[in-house]
C-alpha cells in the first residue's frame, strides 16, 4: 500500500484549502475598511460588502445544512432578504460571516472520497458532490472577488495588496 494519496483524498485537501484561503482574502479586505466602508454602496441597485456577506452567508447555511439527506435550497432560506441591509455593526458581520463559513467548512470535513461521485440535491436538480463544492467554488470566488474589489476602490491608494504587490516603477 502506498503512502501517496489519493486523488480524491488530495481534492478535498486543495478545495478545502482553495475555500479557507478565500475566506482569509476577504477577511483581510474588511481589515482594511473602516465600519462605513463595509456598508457602502454606490447606488441602490449595488450591494455593499455586508449584504454580500449576508448573502454567502445565507447560500451556505442552505447548501451545506444536512447537504447529503435534504435539497441544498432550504424552505426557512429567505434569498430575496438576503441583499437586504440588516447588519447593524462589524461585530454582527463577522458573525453572519463566520456562520456560514463554520457550516460549509464542517460540511466539507464530512466529506469523503467516496462521497465525491454521490447525487445531490440544490434547487431540486441533481449534481456530484463535486459538482456541487465547485459550483460553490465559483460563486464564492466570485462574490469575494466583489468583496475586494469594493474594498479597493473605497480605499483608492492607501489599499494595501492582498497578493503580490506591482512593482513600482522609477521615473
Amino acid at each position: 500500500m502506498s503512502n501517496n494519496p489519493s486523488v480524491a483524498s488530495e481534492y478535498l485537501r486543495v478545495v478545502k484549502t482553495r475555500f479557507e484561503s478565500m475566506k482569509n482574502t476577504a477577511e483581510k479586505a474588511f481589515e482594511q475598511l473602516d465600519d462605513r466602508g463595509l456598508f457602502w454602496s454606490p447606488n441602490d441597485n449595488s450591494n455593499s460588502i455586508a449584504v454580500i456577506v449576508k448573502h454567502m452567508s445565507g447560500n451556505m447555511v442552505s447548501r451545506w445544512t444536512d447537504f447529503f439527506h435534504s435539497d441544498g435550497e432550504k424552505p426557512y432560506r429567505d434569498r430575496d432578504g438576503e441583499f437586504e441591509n440588516t447588519i447593524s455593526s462589524r461585530e454582527e458581520l463577522y458573525e453572519v460571516w463566520n456562520k456560514g463559513w463554520d457550516v460549509f467548512l464542517k460540511a466539507l470535513d464530512t466529506i469523503k472520497e467516496e462521497h465525491l461521485l454521490q447525487i445531490i440535491y440544490i434547487r431540486s436538480e441533481p449534481h456530484t458532490i463535486i459538482e456541487a463544492i465547485e459550483r460553490q467554488m465559483y460563486h464564492y470566488s466570485y462574490h469575494i472577488g466583489q468583496i475586494v474589489y469594493i474594498a479597493k476602490q473605497l480605499k483608492s491608494d492607501d489599499w494595501k495588496s492582498l497578493t503580490i504587490p506591482k512593482k513600482k516603477m522609477n521615473n
